[in-house]
């Protein structure tokens, strides 16, 4: 099991500064009570942590790799209440096999650019997913990375990584399985895309 390309992952702290709400971007990508979700490349929890609390009483699976990172989303999860994020360790393009239910949602959050294989992720994204059900893609925009500072410093991959919103959207659509259907911008430096599962 190898990770996706340049996907480490940055600090709480380094977040917060790019997202200080990452709720409201979730909602904003169509994420909302009752929603059934599984977050690849989940990390410790930024992004899957808030998306519980929006879905409550619905699951949350967070998918990744790392283990250490999962330990470290299942401490915060214990000590803030949280009781339905359900933690997977395993490769994001074995992901049908690794859920215990298709899900309504499925949420790639800044790997997109990342991904080698992306014929095989799709097709497990897609087996993942009820009929009908959304592929949720949040990305570096395609801007030279100089230009995406934080705190004076050069963030995210590098420019020779980075897929803008057409291009990711391209891939998608090419693979088959889904249909397009909206497109956010998500200042200061990503984009999000929401597809539908054809049914």
């Amino acid at each position: 099991m190898d990770p996706f390309r340049n996907t480490g992952q940055p600090d709480w702290d380094w977040w917060g500064k790019l997202w200080p709400t990452p709720g409201a971007t979730l909602r904003r990508l169509g994420i909302d009570r009752g929603t059934t979700l599984a977050e690849v490349g989940s990390g410790d929890g930024y992004f899957a942590l808030p998306a519980a609390r929006i879905v409550e009483p619905a699951p949350v699976y967070a998918v990744d790799l790392e283990a250490d990172l999962l330990a470290a989303l299942d401490d915060v999860a214990s000590a803030q209440g949280i009781e339905n994020v359900h933690t997977i360790r395993g490769d994001a393009r074995d992901l049908d096999e690794l859920l215990p239910e298709p899900v309504e949602t499925v949420l790639l959050a800044n790997a997109f650019h990342g991904v080698d294989d992306r014929e095989r992720l799709l097709e497990a994204v897609a087996n993942s997913l009820r009929p009908g059900g959304s592929f949720v893609v949040i990305n570096w925009a395609d801007r030279p990375r100089e230009e995406t500072t934080l705190g004076g410093e050069p963030r995210g991959p590098p420019t020779e990584l980075r897929a803008g919103p057409d291009e990711t959207r391209n891939v998608v659509l090419e693979h088959g399985g889904f249909a397009a259907d909206r497109a956010l911008e998500l200042p200061p430096y990503h984009y999000g895309l929401v597809f539908e599962r054809e049914r």
